[in-house]
């Protein structure tokens, strides 16, 4: 665990040296070591409390770190872990954000995998009964969000489409595939 930190705490002090040698600066000074190694703990704990999973803890930690790089600028670093401040309250966006995408990741690879494969030999006769459940619990739009979700377009693009919001346009995949999933397990079970 030990060593697992310190290379963590080296990555990020890499990351810090290459952003400060392209902005002019030869080397971080040893306080700011110690004050990335700081927010590097902060965020492992950040990332522990919100029950992510531990494999993604790094990239989460190099995402603030990121963030916080374009947003508030290395020479600010050690007033992100002061009481108050606009630095510190970046480094608090950051940090919700980075986990919050990170939850949704979990959540929609969930999704996904209960979608049927279409390298499958059955594939045909899968997607015929999920668009049978599509069709008999919802709406016309809900199925062409999924139908256009499928065919390989991001939210943005569906959104553009259907000329509305990309916030719309998660809101109502997400219950889609909640209605879709509650339909299918409830075939399941009653064929059971």
């Amino acid at each position: 665990m030990k060593s697992n930190l310190s290379q963590r705490a080296m990555m990020v002090t890499l990351v810090i040296g290459a952003a400060l040698t392209s902005t002019g600066q030869a080397q971080p000074d040893i306080s700011l070591n110690h004050e990335l190694a700081d927010i590097s703990r902060y965020c492992q704990a950040c990332w522990r409390n919100a029950r992510l999973p531990a494999d993604t803890w790094e990239d989460c930690t190099q995402a603030v770190f990121a963030r916080l790089l374009e947003r508030v600028g290395v020479e600010q670093f050690p007033a992100v872990l002061g009481q108050d401040g606009l630095e510190r309250k970046e480094f608090l966006r950051a940090i919700d954000t980075v986990k919050k995408r990170t939850q949704r990741n979990k959540r929609y690879a969930s999704i996904v995998l209960d979608v049927p494969d279409r390298t499958e030999a059955n594939q045909s006769n899968e997607w015929e009964t999920v668009e049978q459940a599509a069709r008999a619990v919802l709406s016309a739009r809900q199925q062409r969000i999924l139908q256009l979700s499928r065919e390989g377009y991001a939210v943005p693009e569906i959104a553009a489409e259907l000329r509305t919001t990309v916030d719309r346009v998660s809101d109502e995949k997400y219950k889609a595939i909640r209605k879709l999933r509650r339909q299918m397990t409830d075939s399941a079970s009653a064929e059971a």
